[in-house]
């Protein structure tokens, strides 16, 4: 299955922000996809968002170690470059960012999460959130103390506890990457999104944009993007679709289509309505006139 993704991303600033504090990095090639945003309140955000996906890149480029050992190396070499570049300029002090990345390797998907970023798995018309929100009303959520309409807009929503490049750290440390494996079936799908994604769009909504897919990665991950803008583009967006080889549409049909036969199964029924009535109506003045010529 190595090489055989279909991946395609898009990214916005939103409708709300000055600049994009979103990064993300795809290599369908290798198997290696991630998704960092920036810190918001932060200065610099964009820059530790950048300093994540280049160090990332460099670390995963060596195919050495076990899956989650590489995950974690390779997230916690982001994280410390972070710092240090802080360290060495003040005017970088305190930025940090969240992210989330996905290495898949001979079917099975390892997940290295930090923040509120989040993978989504795509399988047999069902959507499931892989990764926890390392957030206060993410913790609400998943407990089920929040539903998920709850959550989006609890005035807390944004806030985190776990981020890239606030401290050194080391890659077991406690409370910091969350690491999750998954079976990446060929005809399953997944999304890595920031959350300015998913402040405006349920999992449901997420699903049902996904299943129009017809081959084209891209067009998906724009269509999630342009979706969230439409529901008021608070923050950075950005989508970063991976589709297996044998994934497909679930009702093999766009949206229009569906919209089309509804419109026609009402007229069908209009017409037969009209059918009964007419037959009606013709039956009644029948009798009546059978019982005038009685009566005379």
């Amino acid at each position: 299955m190595t090489g055989n993704w279909n991946a395609g991303a898009a990214t916005d600033t939103g409708l709300l922000r000055e600049r994009n504090e979103d990064r993300y990095w795809s290599d369908a090639e290798q198997g290696i996809f991630v998704v960092a945003d920036g810190v918001g309140g932060h200065l610099f955000g964009e820059v530790a968002a950048q300093t994540a996906v280049e160090s990332i890149r460099d670390s995963l480029a060596d195919r050495g170690a076990p899956a989650e050992a590489r995950v974690r190396n390779a997230i916690t070499q982001a994280n410390n470059r972070i710092f240090e570049q802080a360290q060495e300029n003040e005017d970088l002090t305190g930025m940090a960012c969240v992210l989330t990345l996905a290495l898949v390797e001979d079917g099975q998907i390892t997940i290295g999460h930090v923040g509120d970023s989040r993978l989504y798995l795509v399988w047999n018309g069902a959507i499931r959130k892989l990764t926890s929100d390392h957030s206060p009303v993410g913790e609400c959520e998943d407990s089920g103390e929040l539903t998920e309409e709850e959550a989006m807009l609890h005035p807390r929503r944004n806030e985190v506890f776990r981020d890239v490049g606030s401290r050194r750290r080391q890659p077991n440390d406690a409370g910091f990457i969350e690491i999750r494996t998954c079976r990446f079936r060929p005809d399953a799908a997944i999304l890595l999104c920031s959350d300015g994604l998913t402040d405006h769009l349920t999992a449901a909504q997420v699903r049902d944009i996904i299943e129009r897919y017809d081959g084209d990665a891209a067009r998906v991950a724009h269509e999630l993007v342009e979706a969230a803008n439409q529901q008021g583009g608070k923050d950075n967006i950005t989508a970063l679709f991976v589709a297996g080889p044998e994934f497909r549409a679930r009702n093999g049909t766009t949206r229009p289509r569906i919209s089309t036969t509804r419109i026609r199964r009402r007229q069908r029924i209009f017409t037969g309505r009209m059918a009964f009535l007419t037959y009606g109506v013709f039956i009644g003045m029948l009798l009546w006139v059978v019982l005038r010529v009685t009566k005379g």
